[in-house]
Formats: structure tokens, sequence, C-alpha cells
């Protein structure tokens, strides 16, 4: 067994200068705060969502503040777009070193029972099938570059299912689950993958949770830091992930969540 070359220099432990990263679900919320951070951190960025015009808005203030950034819309759940991104990608760059799966969905809010079709595939497509095939095209190209880093947004739902989120509690169990086994099957070839377990996080995409008092008096009273995050609170664990400061880090789920997992 071999040893890696000695952790970088304190200063340069978080340098991302010189790599590309794309950030899926990267137009508002934590996606955006964490394109915005690995701008900032030297990363040349793709900021990708569904919209093009949230992803140009994320990355014409990246460049503003003097970061490099490009937009590139693409919907996860549909695979046309999956192989789309990709191309662009590997036409483009030719190469790809930091992947963040953070796109989901969540269109249904109530008891498990009741989940119909629509709202189980569209979670299903996004959540699981969107990050298995970003995550696997993401691994060949980086493997070809010679190793990179991939950070999947889970959920402490992931571990503790939510109430009334049945279907979505599933399908983070389920990103968990990829994250464990391709980081396995991944490390030999430099490509390391990891997991970030949010919880509850002030964004549009919680607020049916944040707006709600009664489920946040519920679920608040489990949070030992008793409030909710901001969603920059998310990106320095994610900058961590990718950085060579975690350069022997492959598998870890890391929950950024107040206690919540540990109440």
């Amino acid at each position: 067994m071999t040893t890696a070359n000695p952790t970088p220099p304190p200063k340069a432990m978080f340098d991302l200068s010189g790599k590309l990263a794309l950030v899926t679900g990267a137009s508002r919320g934590i996606g955006e705060s964490i394109a915005r951070t690995l701008a900032a951190y030297g990363a040349q960025v793709i900021v990708s969502s569904r919209r093009i015009d949230g992803c140009e808005r994320v990355a014409s203030e990246i460049r503003a503040a003097g970061g490099k950034a490009e937009a590139f819309a693409c919907h996860i759940g549909e695979m046309a777009q999956i192989d789309a991104v990709y191309a662009h990608v590997e036409k483009t760059h030719g190469r790809l070193d930091i992947l963040v799966n953070n796109a989901a969905a969540n269109p249904y809010f109530g008891p498990i029972a009741d989940t119909d079709l629509g709202a189980f595939q569209k979670t299903v497509d996004v959540n699981i099938r969107g990050y298995f095939f970003m995550s696997t095209q993401g691994y060949k190209l980086m493997k070809r570059g010679g190793g990179g880093s991939i950070v999947n947004t889970a959920s402490v739902n992931g571990v503790i299912p939510g109430p009334f989120q049945g279907i979505y509690s599933i399908t983070k169990a389920a990103v968990i689950s990829l994250t464990q086994a391709c980081a396995k099957e991944w490390a030999p070839d430099g490509v390391r993958v990891n997991a970030l377990l949010p919880g509850i996080t002030d964004t549009k995409f919680a607020s049916a949770l944040v707006n709600n008092p009664q489920m946040m008096k519920l679920m608040g009273g489990k949070v030992p830091m008793a409030r909710v995050a901001h969603p920059d609170e998310m990106a320095g664990a994610v900058l961590y992930l990718v950085s060579p400061a975690a350069s022997y880090t492959t598998g870890v789920c890391l929950n950024v969540d107040g206690g919540y997992l540990t109440a």
C-alpha cells in the first residue's frame, strides 16, 4: 500500500484554482451558494438548473465578482438533457474535476399512501435516476482526467424519514446508498464520492416546511441549535469535500443539520 502525497500547506488546502465544477440546481438556494463558494475559491463553475435565466443570473454575478462561470440549462430528470450537458462539458472543456448533484424534486407533501404515480415518478426520475446518470457520466470524464470529486446532496430525511415526505425521504436514502456504492467502486480511479446531508434550510424548495408554523414547531424542537440553516452554511461543507483538504475522504455522509440526527 502506498501513501499519497503530503497534505498541501494550509493556504492551499481549499484552493480550487484550475478546477472545473458542474453544479446542478444552482440557480437558487443551496446550489447557488455552493456555486458562488466554489468560484470564490478559484473553480470555474458551470451553473446548471432547469431554467437558463436563473443560471445566467448566478453566473453573471459570479463573473462580476471576479470569478469564472458559465450557465447551462439541464433538467436532470430528462436523460436527453443529461447527455446534452455532458456533451457540452466534453466538447468545450474536455474534462470535469468536480460534480455537485444538488438538483432535487419534492412535488408531493402528504400521507405516503396517497402518493400518486406522477409525483412518485417525478421524484424518482430526478432524485435517483438523475443522480445516478449524472454521476456515472461524470465519473467517466473524471477517470480519463486522472480523478475528481463528486458530492451528492442527500438529506437528513434519508436517515430519518420526514413527516409527510415519504417518497422524497425514500429517494434521499437511495442517494446515500448511491454515494457509498460509487465511493467504494471508484476510489481506485481517484474519484471521491461523498454526500451532504442538510437539515432544514431556509430555501424556496423547503418553503412548505419553513412557512408552516406547525411543522416548524414539530421539527424545530428536534434541532439542538433551535433554528433553520441558511444556504451558505451548506456551502462550506461542500467546499471541504471537493477540496485537497479532503483528499483522503470518500464515502462520507456529512450531516449539516444543527444536531438534528444526534438529538
